[in-house]
């Protein structure tokens, strides 16, 4: 089965990127628009089960995010800011704007969580609601850095590391590194992965470009991000700089989330609407394990 043949595949020309993307045939009509966003080592099918699920309710629109799939891959910057969850949040509005799209929700798992965090800060007019899936924010995850994070997270650390060191390393035998994130973070196995998807992460995970554009997100994430994160904070003083929407926070009872932080409490302190949310019954791969209850969950609070 090709979960995508009800959906029209779209590139997108934004400002120092090509977006590659998935998206509903046809006009929204009175459906909401749904805005899906992948996290690493993936791509944008990571959400074809649930897409399937959701497609007679929401006008689906499924991107590769910069540097991931099959949108472009271009060199880092000196300062990663052309990876920075700002940069990357500014590419989806370009692609609604291509779309026709004004006001829209957005649901991020991983990496997307923290572009679609950004994206509800810098655009509070057009993000409608927000959902956030096995990520606590970025600034607060690495001020409790200790040793528990460090081991079950050390990606963080090692990705950013000055190039060409860590893209050597992980160039020299790539499968072996995919399937372990994979299968990691409290997901045991590959199993839950549709063959076609698993071939897909494989296809572009072999790509250099790829390894070091997955590098750059993370190097922004931990250089550039944390200025903007500090920035917005700061701007909570006199009221700004919070997610003004209501959010929905899911997050997995089995992952390194639910063990080393209170994901509930500090999306709370992040938003001037309401927060709510549930452990899952999975590791942090949420949407692939559970596809069914994950859509349910969506269909809920954004339908």
């Amino acid at each position: 089965m090709n979960w995508f043949d009800d959906f029209e595949t779209r590139d997108f020309e934004v400002k120092g990127a090509r977006i590659h993307a998935s998206v509903s045939r046809g006009a929204p009509g009175n459906r909401p628009v749904l805005l899906l966003l992948h996290g690493f080592p993936q791509s944008h099918v990571m959400w074809a089960r649930v897409a399937q699920r959701l497609k007679d309710h929401f006008y689906l629109v499924m991107p590769d995010l910069r540097g991931y799939g099959d949108s472009s891959k271009a060199p880092g910057l000196p300062d990663h800011s052309n990876y920075s969850k700002r940069a990357l949040a500014q590419d989806m509005v370009e692609v609604m704007d291509g779309l026709g799209i004004g006001a829209f929700s957005v649901c991020g798992h991983d990496r997307g969580g923290r572009v679609a965090h950004r994206l509800a800060v810098d655009h509070p007019t057009r993000v409608q609601r927000l959902c956030v899936i096995d990520i606590a924010p970025t600034l607060d995850m690495y001020a409790a850095t200790n040793f528990d994070f460090a081991r079950a997270y050390y990606h963080w650390f090692h990705l950013v590391q000055p190039a060409p060191l860590p893209e050597n390393m992980i160039n020299g035998n790539p499968l072996p590194y995919l399937h372990a994130k994979l299968g990691g973070w409290g997901s045991s196995g590959l199993d839950y992965i549709e063959p076609a998807a698993l071939a897909d992460y494989e296809r572009c995970f072999q790509m250099p470009e790829t390894i070091h554009a997955m590098c750059e997100d993370y190097r922004a994430s931990a250089g550039i991000d944390l200025e903007h994160d500090r920035a917005s904070r700061g701007e909570q003083a006199t009221g700004g700089g919070k997610i003004a929407c209501d959010v929905l926070v899911l997050w997995g009872e089995r992952g390194v989330v639910q063990r080393l932080f209170k994901p509930l409490e500090l999306w709370q302190a992040q938003c001037a609407g309401q927060v709510t949310g549930q452990a899952m019954a999975a590791g942090h791969f949420i949407p692939e394990e559970l596809p069914e209850l994950t859509a349910a969950a969506l269909h809920n609070f954004f339908g």
